[in-house]
């Protein structure tokens, strides 16, 4: 088990006001679109994008993260993570 997935194992996302239902899709969503946006901004190695990897990594579903993943990589991505 690496570090990141062993961090997020423990870690509870926090209440996010944008998202004050208890169905977090969009949170999940909103953060997986985030994180992409931030490491392709200031790079993988800045810390405040790590906030948005641990928060998806714990609300999504991992089905969604890897079709998602394999979607960016083909470049058909419905979310905007080249722009802020």
């Amino acid at each position: 088990m690496s570090e990141n997935t062993q961090e997020a194992a423990l870690h509870t996302v926090g209440f996010d006001a944008r998202f004050p239902n208890q169905n977090q899709t969009k949170h999940c969503w909103q953060s997986y679109v985030d994180y992409h946006k931030c490491i392709n901004l200031k790079g993988e190695d800045f810390a405040p994008c790590k906030v948005f990897w641990k928060t998806y990594s714990s609300l999504c579903p991992v089905d969604w993260i890897e079709k998602w993943d394999e979607q960016r990589e083909k470049g058909i991505f419905a979310g905007d993570v080249d722009h802020a």
